[in-house]
């Protein structure tokens, strides 16, 4: 019997595990590439997030600022009971109710720079409100509360669970203030930041503040996955007092 010699030819081993090395090395680069990915996905996953709960702190606050000081009490024939409308667009401590209004940047602790209390109706059936706007740490609290006839307002937020979060990691700091704010002057000068003011000038008060710039400074909860760093965050936005009946 006579045996043929097929002419099909196999793979050699120095081609098989030339093939296997290039396979390893594309197996290696599709990995690595979809290592990226997710760490580029959850970056930008925190970072949106990040964004997005500093965009509402935002909003929220411009809006409260833009009602602060409704109604006013010219709105009212009867101002007996002073819990019925705003005395000022703002509140101030200490000596609110039973004397002038302090000066800005010498009241303690508000308005300042990293606190305020707006005094407004919400248009949710209790009246007028008092809202305060705290940083405390990395955090900024925000608290509703009624407002008092006697006393000084930052007492009323004492109490448990008055004050809370509303944006978390906050970096501003001493020379990075939330709060800037602009009071409302005669003409000829119209409206000229406070800090401008001179300390015994009596528009350089809370009853006088018409625009307040807001800038907040987040940081990402955790580091960036590619580069190890935090992330921050910077938005402005301004709220400007509509009622100037007060």
């Amino acid at each position: 019997m006579k045996w043929r010699r097929s002419s099909q030819k196999g793979f050699t081993l120095l081609e098989l595990l030339v093939a296997t090395a290039i396979f390893l090395v594309i197996c290696a680069a599709m990995f690595g590439l979809l290592q990226v990915s997710q760490q580029k996905y959850a970056s930008e996953t925190q970072l949106s997030g990040s964004f997005q709960e500093a965009r509402l702190g935002l909003d929220q606050i411009v809006r409260d600022i833009n009602m602060s000081g409704y109604p006013a009490s010219s709105m009212f024939s009867n101002t007996s009971n002073p819990l019925s409308y705003a005395v000022a667009p703002f509140a101030w401590d200490p000596g609110y109710l039973t004397n002038t209004d302090c000066q800005i940047g010498s009241c303690f602790p508000t308005p300042s720079d990293h606190d305020l209390i707006v005094e407004t109706d919400l248009g949710n059936g209790n009246g007028v409100s008092w809202i305060r706007y705290q940083l405390v740490g990395s955090i900024l609290l925000r608290g509703v509360v009624s407002p008092k006839t006697t006393g000084d307002p930052v007492s009323a937020f004492s109490g448990s669970g008055v004050m809370t979060p509303l944006v978390n990691n906050v970096v501003n700091n001493a020379s990075q203030p939330i709060f800037v704010y602009t009071c409302y002057t005669p003409p000829p000068n119209g409206p000229q930041p406070c800090s401008s003011l001179s300390t015994n000038s009596p528009y350089n008060t809370p009853r006088y503040i018409g625009d307040v710039d807001i800038t907040l400074i987040v940081k990402t909860p955790q580091q960036d996955l590619q580069t190890g760093a935090l992330k921050l965050i910077e938005l402005t936005g301004r709220g400007h007092r509509t009622n100037s009946a007060n």
